[in-house]
């Protein structure tokens, strides 16, 4: 993985054993250097040999074997131990503190959906991520965000079974055993249909918890766009229709039982999306979107995170917008204000 100025998009596929093999050749550039200046691997590196997360390992193989194979071979690429690597791929069920932020904007019209992201990270990896086509057997596929090293599918993605997903990291206190968040949210990429999907989210047993904001088409060709909060606890589906948002704590209905943590970033953040939505009107563009997304000014902690000393560790690394129509997703990213791709991710292409 080269550090670019564009996005260039890697294609990939056939078993488990192969895509994750060539995310590890793709990661391997860069790995070594991102984990050793890594806090949040020192922190995560803690639980090796732990029953914890030979429980976790245990329960992903158990639902989702392919998701581990494809670890297992990444971390041979990357020439890690494969324990070390699922550990990696569990960091927010082990340090609940993770730095993975983000901002998601929705909306849904007759005609479309539109969900618009800010992938927030270590400002280490700034330059250093890619985007990933993968045609697994079997399976749809999919366009992702990647991070090396981890299962792409965390992040902002598409598949070719019309879905779009972007996903928020929220920070919970009381993980218990179960799937990891990261190998459900790439399992979501796998579904054939937009009730598979909410399916997989309300029925799994999971360990910790993600924000999901997905969007596609049901049975009867109507778009539809849900907010999903899939924690330990609960599952909680909200489907949107009015433009709204979401940072990285809980928000729906229920929450308030639920032991989380709220940083001052995500607190402030939510809070400028409820200032800045209503002057978009009912329903907003992509440029719209992007526009806030972009967004610096505001009282508090900003939308758009380009400070090295952000309290949460982590910078905006890109921005996508994902119109999602009965014939697939358009699917756009940017970097620093800059759209740096462009791509049409057809349903069955």
């Amino acid at each position: 993985m080269q550090e670019l100025k564009t996005f260039r998009t890697f294609r990939m596929g056939g078993t488990p054993e192969a895509i994750g093999r060539r995310l590890g050749e793709l990661a391997k550039p860069v790995f070594a250097a991102y984990m050793a200046q890594s806090s949040a691997w020192a922190a995560v590196s803690r639980w090796r040999g732990s029953a914890f997360a030979q429980q976790l390992r245990a329960a992903a193989e158990r639902h989702f074997p392919a998701h581990v194979a494809e670890i297992d071979a990444m971390a041979a690429a990357l020439d890690w131990p494969a324990h070390d690597l699922f550990l990696w791929n569990c960091r927010g069920e082990l340090i609940h503190n993770a730095p993975d932020g983000c901002t998601t904007l929705a909306v849904c019209t007759p005609e479309a959906g539109l969900i618009a992201h800010n992938e927030d990270g270590d400002p280490h990896l700034r330059g250093r991520c890619a985007v990933v086509e993968i045609e697994p057997v079997g399976k749809p596929g999919f366009v992702s965000f990647y991070y090396p090293g981890s299962l792409p599918g965390h992040t902002f993605a598409a598949s070719r079974a019309g879905l779009a997903q972007a996903i928020n990291n929220v920070r919970i206190r009381e993980p218990r055993v179960g799937v990891p968040r990261m190998i459900l949210a790439r399992a979501v990429l796998d579904a054939a249909t937009l009730a598979d999907a909410l399916a997989l989210l309300r029925d799994t047993p999971r360990a910790s918890g993600f924000h999901h904001t997905l969007g596609g088409t049901d049975a009867a060709g109507q778009v539809r766009v849900y907010s999903v909060e899939a924690t330990a606890q609960r599952s909680s589906i909200v489907e949107l229709g009015a433009p709204s948002g979401h940072a990285n704590h809980l928000i729906h209905a229920g929450c308030e039982n639920e032991a989380q943590i709220v940083t001052d970033s995500s607190r402030d953040r939510q809070a400028r999306i409820a200032e800045l939505l209503p002057a978009l009107g009912a329903r907003p563009d992509g440029e719209a979107f992007v526009r806030t997304l972009q967004d610096r000014a505001g009282a508090g902690l900003p939308i758009y995170r380009d400070d090295p000393r952000d309290p949460d560790d982590e910078n905006t690394l890109a921005t996508a917008c994902m119109r999602v129509e009965p014939r697939g997703v358009t699917f756009d990213v940017w970097q620093d204000g800059v759209r740096t791709l462009g791509l049409q991710v057809e349903r069955g292409a």
